[in-house]
């Protein structure tokens, strides 16, 4: 039986799918972006952010000031496994994001079983850009895929076959979400919605199993808890602080949107809405909402609240995508009787157009052919060029005789930490509660000299004047792609340090 009440009130004329070939050529192609990913992230330089999590799962916690700690065990593992290289920072990410297509696939063939539904729905989820970069980086997002497809599995799986098992494993995949990300409060708040608002949720209200699979989910997120407990709740601050604030601003939603468009692309975003709007209409009629529309609803309304007054970060929807895959093949293989000249044409695009915003996404990663300089977006966000500058900073390091690093934000921080041979403390002042849980700075280390490094020294250099004796200024070195400057690191000489305890060791390896 079909539980998705869209396609059940369509008729049984169903147009031929969006992958015309054969399940195992659609295997080919899903394969094949796969190993594109994972050649990508082992050439790659790290992000600044991945970088950042990298000096986390040096000191393992149950949080930490920006997430909870599952991105900073996924690194440990991988790091142990391959060493601290970029493949060693991402391979764990990139194997769940494979778990992630599997359940993404079987997902849409509970709902949809339809021919080759999954094969559609899991071929359109490894198209997207969104999928493509949060797959193959070592951030929270990349965890809370997996866990957001495997939650949408199981739904799947409790509509259609009643086994009350697949509650445990909605509960097991919410509380890895916890473990990961805060968002996973809106893959609770979908779930809750499918109980609520669906037929086939609403059955299981009574049932113990529903109340079992909350019991893991909240296990999953105890020692996040715990530790904001311990901690007066840094993280939650700093995470339900950004929500809603400020004045209305309707450009940050059109931003939103077209962010949106580019991620997932133009007519993949347009068949998953219009499924959605259906969907949406269907309720009104049947009181029911189908699995894949449960799971957008709650966080959609709050993003789209969000953006009219502040901007909403490209990758906060990710989580999003598995049913958003759902949806769009929902629409994609509709009754073609059913279907107007929009459909027909976002039918004939949505997998070429895809594919076209992916190939010139990889093109711009391995040559940076398109745009340079600062306005390249990856290069401006990775590590693209710092080898030559970690290394110039390494001989100034030594011919200065500086005993470590000091920096005044956590992206230098991160790189310093991990591109710069031989490995030196780097501390950084101004943000101390981002290293809560790395050791303290020993004061003999704060009394030698030191390389202050920073990309935005003219607003911070301030700071570094206040908290040391002795501060000049040594080097500008650019960070330079294709012959363009992406940005400049400024480096300065500092000694005699004179601001207040407690300072922490980003890097504990290096003391």
């Amino acid at each position: 039986m079909a539980v998705d009440t869209i396609s059940t009130a369509r008729s049984v004329a169903i147009a031929p799918p969006l992958i015309t070939a054969s399940k195992r050529n659609a295997l080919i192609l899903i394969a094949a972006l796969t190993v594109l990913r994972l050649v990508t992230a082992a050439w790659l330089p790290l992000a600044f952010d991945e970088a950042y999590y990298w000096l986390w799962s040096k000191n393992l916690a149950l949080g930490y000031y920006d997430h909870p700690p599952l991105i900073a065990a996924a690194i440990r593992i991988g790091t142990w496994l391959f060493g601290d290289t970029a493949f060693g920072v991402r391979i764990v990410p990139f194997v769940l994001s494979i778990a992630a297509s599997w359940a993404v696939w079987e997902a849409a063939e509970t709902i949809l079983p339809e021919r080759n539904a999954g094969a559609t729905a899991c071929t359109l989820y490894n198209a997207t850009l969104m999928v493509a970069s949060q797959s193959m980086a070592a951030t929270p997002d990349c965890l809370v895929l997996p866990a957001a497809a495997l939650l949408l599995l199981a739904q799947a799986k409790l509509a259609a076959t009643r086994n009350g098992t697949w509650w445990l494993v909605a509960g097991g995949a919410l509380g890895i979400a916890f473990l990961a990300k805060l968002t996973a409060l809106f893959m609770a708040a979908g779930l809750c919605t499918w109980l609520v608002l669906s037929r086939d949720g609403r059955s299981w209200l009574a049932s113990p199993w529903t109340y079992g699979a909350a019991a893991v989910a909240l296990a999953g997120f105890a020692p996040v808890v715990a530790w904001n407990a311990a901690h007066d709740w840094i993280s939650f601050r700093f995470q339900f602080g950004r929500a809603v604030s400020g004045g209305l601003t309707p450009g940050y939603a059109l931003e939103f949107f077209a962010g949106q468009a580019a991620l997932a692309s133009p007519f993949v975003l347009f068949a998953a809405a219009t499924a959605l709007g259906e969907d949406g209409r269907a309720w009104f009629e049947t009181k029911s909402l189908s699995v894949a529309g449960a799971s957008i609803w709650p966080a959609l309304a709050y993003f789209v609240v969000h953006a009219l007054h502040d901007r909403v970060q490209g990758n906060w929807p990710s989580f999003l995508y598995p049913a958003l895959a759902v949806l769009a093949t929902t629409a994609l293989i509709a009754d073609p009787s059913h279907q107007g000249a929009g459909r027909t044409l976002t039918r004939m695009l949505a997998l070429p157009a895809a594919g076209l915003i992916l190939l010139v996404a990889y093109v711009q990663a391995f040559s940076g052919a398109f745009v340079s300089g600062h306005k390249d977006p990856i290069a401006r966000i990775t590590a693209m060029g710092f080898a030559p500058v970690a290394d110039e900073i390494s001989a100034i390091a030594k011919r200065e005789g500086a005993a470590g690093f000091v920096t005044t934000g956590y992206a230098p921080t991160g790189w310093l930490a991990f591109y710069v041979e031989p490995k030196m403390p780097v501390t950084e002042i101004g943000e101390d509660y981002r290293w809560l849980q790395a050791p303290a700075a020993p004061a003999k280390l704060l009394q030698a000299p030191l390389l202050y490094v920073s990309e935005h020294a003219g607003k911070e250099l301030p700071r570094v004047r206040a908290d040391f004796a002795r501060v000049h200024f040594l080097t500008a070195i650019g960070r330079v792609r294709n012959g363009a400057v992406i940005d400049r690191f400024y480096v300065y000489g500092v000694s005699g340090f004179r601001g207040k305890p407690p300072l922490h060791i980003a890097n504990v390896s290096a003391r």
